[in-house]
């Protein structure tokens, strides 16, 4: 039987200075909250855990399900949204669970959850925390279940799913259907993150159909589009030079996808690779330096400067497009704090996507 956690209408009853402690507790035992190795601690010593192997052959939907052995792992979703008269969402819903010392040992199991959604006016965020063992949060198979609280994404081997979220502003419930293949990132699922060797297991489903409701503070919005489900775990995905990314998400409007991310070290030039998913989600992988993303215009997010519009190239397919925020003021004014959000795409190719910038 599973605990029952604390409902939202319950926690907002606690007194404050409880949830503080709470939630100060939790931050101190969160291994993202070192500083000074590499961005968000993602450079430490991988002393004991679990390595990503070149070798590791996927299954599925084994590999839907958590990988304890492994310091860090995120299952994330992002999503394009349109409502009936046009208007453009964007919808983010992420759990992350991070280990406090080698072994599977659920109560060693920290979790975190992000949900947001953007609008082209306001940027909305909500966060949720837990400690493994009291059934609060985990992942589960058979079938896949994501929790933490009432925040879920469950479903049938992650071909359909439900996914659902409530902060205090906002909240949303949507599904999910997928319309083409699961894609391994990188060397069959091998996606390397340096030139020293750093490493992680990525694999991405990027051809999800959504639609659901999201419940806004002027009221519900029915919206359709496409979702994208990015799965990533490693125990050292970072050197301890390199302080932050810049991720891309792109949905063409030809059916192609693109992934591409440039990883910026405090010396020298980003590491950037990419990999191209063809319509039928055949992916053609990219090495360092054949993926360009450079930043064209920043603008000023809680009192630092975010690129919020690029120029990204990837020449071997032609692709040359202006990549630009829905919402440049979209920040995640979280425990570890980022900027992530909807953006279009014009140029050679139109399109809409994701983008995730940390680091700034």
């Amino acid at each position: 039987m599973r605990f029952s956690a604390p409902s939202a209408a319950r926690r907002a009853r606690w007194p404050g200075a409880l949830k503080r402690t709470l939630r100060r507790a939790l931050l101190a035992l969160w291994p993202l909250a070192a500083q000074g190795q590499g961005f968000a601690g993602l450079g430490q010593s991988a002393e004991g855990y679990a390595l990503p192997d070149p070798a590791y052959e996927f299954s599925f939907p084994r590999d839907h399900g958590p990988h304890p052995d492994f310091r860090i792992e995120w299952w994330y979703v992002t999503a394009n949204l349109s409502a009936e008269d046009g208007t453009p969402y964007g919808l983010q819903w992420t759990l992350f669970r991070s280990a406090l010392a080698p072994g599977e040992a659920d109560t060693d199991q920290l979790w975190m959850a992000h949900a947001a959604v953007t609008t082209p006016d306001h940027h909305y965020v909500a966060e949720r925390l837990a400690r493994g063992g009291t059934g609060q949060a985990g992942v589960a198979l058979d079938p896949f279940d994501a929790w933490i609280d009432e925040w879920r994404l469950t479903g049938d081997d992650l071909e359909t799913a439900t996914l659902t979220a409530q902060g205090t502003d906002i909240g949303y419930d949507m599904d999910l259907t997928a319309k083409g293949p699961v894609v391994l990132q990188g060397d069959h699922g091998y996606s390397v993150k340096s030139e020293d060797g750093q490493a992680s297991h990525y694999y991405s489903q990027p051809f999800f159909a959504i639609q659901g409701t999201l419940h806004l503070p002027q009221g519900d919005v029915p919206v359709t589009g496409t979702a994208w489900l990015d799965r990533e775990w490693s125990s050292q995905p970072l050197t301890d030079r390199q302080v932050g990314w810049d991720w891309f998400a792109l949905v063409l409007d030809g059916g192609e996808r693109v992934m591409g991310y440039r990883l910026r070290a405090t010396e020298g030039e980003p590491y950037a690779v990419a990999t191209w998913i063809a319509a039928d989600g055949t992916p053609t992988p990219y090495p360092n330096g054949a993926f360009t993303a450079e930043p064209e215009d920043t603008t000023e997010v809680e009192g630092r400067e975010v690129p919020t519009r690029w120029h990204v190239t990837l020449p071997d397919h032609g692709l040359d497009v202006t990549v630009e925020a829905l919402n440049p003021q979209s920040w995640m004014a979280t425990s570890v704090p980022y900027w992530e959000g909807p953006i279009t795409i014009t140029g050679s190719h139109k399109g809409v996507g994701y983008l995730e910038m940390t680091g700034y």
